[in-house]
């Protein structure tokens, strides 16, 4: 017999939020899901998103594990568990995919739009190391894929959304058609933003300069069934971004713009006990330009243009024996990373000077995974995952490999690195109750940058970087434990998990270097210390009072230490948000609070101290029904009252948005 905890998702009062997990199980099948945030734009999901048509990074940012870094008011990096990129895993539907900028101007996240996504599926620790070593977990963004149907099918929704305080316009349409062999999914989103304001402050411009875009995403996605349990399907995204301005940084964007292509196979039930077989293979182009001609100011013209090509594909199969269901996976990518910085004197008399900021640099992976759910009775579940990888590195360019040999004189072009992973969790589910604890061993090998970087200036510290490809891997034991309780009116939720990450990989100041941007304090060099730890903490609950109305709040903290007296940088303070949502016939209001209390800065990185804050939002959204089409109408206003702050994760210390008014306009048919 099926049964279902609900502890995937609250689903009461924002699905948006750090969803509750959710353990299934039967004689056959046991298995436990991991943090699912809805993001998509189905009808059925209208009701529950305040804003359906904002970007991607504001549906992550409202996870407890997940902060946003912000560098102006487009394409936000997330951080998970408190960690950077390099510490994560992010994929797009399990493809591996590499940002082409040093400056970290185009997270794999901006290459997507809500409106071709489901959901993205968050996985912490060494939960997501199924595609690669990693320290913090993964996060793998699932698109919309309408699917096969009984019978011939055909919809889609046109949309529109419109926000004051940056002039932010959006246009797109969506077209799914469906029959039994055959299914394609089209969808197209423009977006053009006017520089934002901030709050109401005296003294002060509200104007935030350099924090204007314009993007186009296409994405297309069709499958045909070549028999009752084989299926073929091809993919292919193409976003394009333009104008790009970054008030947290030094530079701008003229381009930034990604070709994601994929083909895979899928069979299903091959036999009694494998369930699915699937194959893709996958090929990704990005390129990224950075340029400074829009400054009216700066101390010497720039040009930095970066290219990222990856090629991989990954095998896995799924099924269950007895108490068993498991996954393997077998994945390889190659990527190709290459970035160039030239300098153009203001004396035309003097030569334009050039170098590799990245050196060409090959990385190859290939890794297993393997993960075993054992049900060791109807209220006890075991999970067993682990892996290892092989990692290969090799600098291409002889240029590249000349300059780094100067501080590496013994420098080989080649690297090879071994990289493993290691972890447990038993859950115990009774009744409305479900406690999980878990411990678990990864490594993870340095990026490009941190490996082979070449003056890549980190304006918030303003310091140059040069990366140290003789580090050896980086190393983290994670423990973590978590209690969840839901019954129809209520719901609760806390979690707290600790990392102990060895030889951790920091920047630190080297005397005696000279440094290559004018405006530099000097030179930091990529090292390791002995060890960092971050401890992260979470709760959330919901109630419903009333049939119409439903309370939520949730909160969570983190905090980061490493020896040498180093404080962590970008550590999230103790942050809330409260809401209050009425819901019937179609119809809802909500209002919320969100804040947070000071931060515990590193001056070592360039941080200052961000007062403590709180905003007010309101939204009302209805959907009123035309036979068989739908019109969603939305309103709603952030930042109610003007209030001027920045968080922690905004870079340079930029301000956030002051009073938005935004409204959002979706006819499904």
């Amino acid at each position: 017999m099926l049964l279902v905890s609900c502890f995937a998702s609250t689903l009461l009062a924002n699905e948006k939020l750090d969803s509750l997990q959710k353990l299934q199980y039967d004689s056959l099948l046991k298995q436990e899901v991991g943090e699912i945030i809805i993001v998509g734009n189905a009808d059925e999901n209208y009701l529950n998103e305040s804003k359906a048509l904002g970007s991607i990074d504001k549906y992550l940012e409202e996870s407890s594990v997940v902060n946003m870094v912000k560098r102006g008011a487009y394409a936000w990096e997330p951080m998970l568990n408190g960690m950077s990129t390099e510490r994560s895993i992010i994929t797009i539907d399990g493809m591996q995919i590499f940002q082409a900028c040093t400056d970290k101007m185009d997270p794999i996240t901006s290459y997507v739009e809500n409106t071709n996504l489901s959901k993205a599926r968050i996985e912490e620790g060494q939960s997501g190391s199924e595609f690669g070593g990693t320290v913090a977990g993964s996060i793998d963004l699932i698109r919309k894929r309408s699917g096969f149907s009984q019978q011939k099918e055909i919809g889609g929704s046109v949309f529109s959304a419109y926000e004051t305080n940056n002039k932010q316009q959006v246009y797109g349409a969506t077209l799914n058609y469906s029959t039994r062999r055959y299914f394609a999914d089209l969808d197209f989103t423009y977006r053009d933003a006017e520089n934002y304001k901030a709050g109401q402050h005296k003294g002060k411009s509200r104007e935030v300069n350099y924090s204007q875009f314009t993007k186009r995403n296409v994405s297309a996605t069709t499958g045909v069934k070549l028999s009752n349990k084989q299926e073929l399907e091809g993919a292919v995204i193409y976003d394009n971004a333009t104008d790009v301005g970054y008030p947290g940084l030094p530079m701008d964007v003229s381009l930034a713009e990604a070709l994601i292509t994929s083909i895979s196979y899928r069979y299903n039930h091959l036999s009694e006990h494998i369930h699915l077989w699937e194959t893709k293979a996958y090929f990704n182009n990005i390129t990224h330009i950075m340029d400074d001609s829009h400054r009216p100011i700066v101390p010497i013209r720039m040009d930095m243009p970066g290219w990222s090509k990856t090629k991989g594909i990954y095998s896995k199969i799924s099924g269950g024996y007895k108490k068993h269901t498991f996954r393997a996976t077998l994945s390889t990518y190659q990527n190709n990373s290459l970035a160039e910085m030239t300098m153009f004197p203001d004396n035309p008399n003097e030569k334009n000077m050039f170098m590799l900021t990245w050196p060409d640099v090959n990385t190859l992976y290939s890794g297993l995974s393997l993960v075993d759910n054992i049900s060791l009775s109807s209220h006890f579940l075991l999970t067993i995952q682990g892996g290892v990888g092989l990692h290969y590195n090799e600098i291409k360019s002889d240029l590249g490999l000349n300059g780094l040999q100067l501080f590496y004189p013994d420098l080989e072009p080649t690297k090879k690195r071994l990289l493993k992973n290691l972890s447990s969790r038993l859950s115990y589910y009774k009744g409305d109750f479900l406690y999980k604890i878990g411990v678990g061993y990864g490594e993870r090998a340095p990026s490009v940058s941190e490996g082979y970087g070449f003056y890549l200036l980190n304006i918030n510290d303003n310091y140059d970087y040069v990366g140290n490809p003789n580090m050896k891997n980086e190393k983290s034991l994670n423990l973590e434990a978590s209690s969840a309780f839901e019954n129809e009116k209520f719901s609760a939720k806390a979690k707290v998990n600790y990392f102990y990450i060895m030889d951790y990989i920091v920047g630190k100041f080297k005397t005696g270097i000279a440094a290559m941007n004018i405006s530099a304090n000097g030179v930091k060099i990529y090292e390791q210390l002995n060890h960092a730890s971050i401890v992260n903490t979470s709760l959330g609950l919901a109630y419903k009072p009333l049939f119409n109305w439903t309370f939520s709040a949730d909160a969570s903290y983190r905090y980061g230490q490493a020896t040498k007296n180093t404080i962590l940088p970008l550590i999230q303070p103790f942050s809330y948000r409260v809401q209050l949502k009425y819901e019937k016939n179609k119809f809802f209001a909500e209002a919320s609070v969100e804040g947070s209390t000071e931060n515990r800065n590193s001056v070592e990185f360039g941080e200052t101290k961000k007062a403590a804050f709180a905003i007010a939002n309101f939204a009302l959204s209805k959907i009123i029904n035309l036979e068989k089409n739908s019109l969603v109408v939305k309103l709603g206003v952030e930042n109610l009252l003007d209030h001027h702050y920045s968080t922690f994760d905004n870079w340079f210390g930029i301000p956030r948005m002051g009073r938005n008014i935004y409204t959002n306009v979706v006819f499904n048919f």
